[in-house]
């Protein structure tokens, strides 16, 4: 049975669920940050916290997470993100596979929006 992985007050930007987690399995929105975040490192600092706060909603843990999804407004932000989620990865027990890439035209004019999914052990 599927089960809904929220906080109250999240903001949303379309009707869609935060998260989802059905059995061992969950899948996380893509997550931005735009409010009062204007630079690329801020925004993904926000988007990565975001994600913190849904995994522990939802009862699970970076370290529960297999794949991340980075959409960049642009790639020329790519490095300045990448040592962000660098920081935000190293204590892992082992770092998410991931794409990164250019997305253009993200929701609310973010600068980047970060997606994972994972299976709990």
């Amino acid at each position: 049975m599927k089960e809904a992985i929220s906080l109250d007050g999240i903001v949303t930007y379309a009707p869609y669920t935060p998260g989802i987690r059905h059995g061992q399995h969950f899948w996380l929105s893509g997550q931005i940050a735009i409010d009062g975040a204007l630079d690329i490192k801020s925004q993904t600092e926000g988007a990565l916290s975001k994600i913190d706060a849904l995994l522990e909603a939802g009862g699970l843990s970076k370290n529960d997470i297999c794949f991340a999804q980075v959409l960049l407004d642009t790639i020329g932000d790519y490095g300045a993100m990448n040592e962000v989620y660098g920081a935000w990865v190293a204590d892992m027990d082992m770092p998410p596979a991931r794409a990164a890439f250019e997305a253009g035209g993200l929701p609310k004019g973010a600068l980047v929006e970060i997606v994972v999914q994972g299976v709990t052990s």
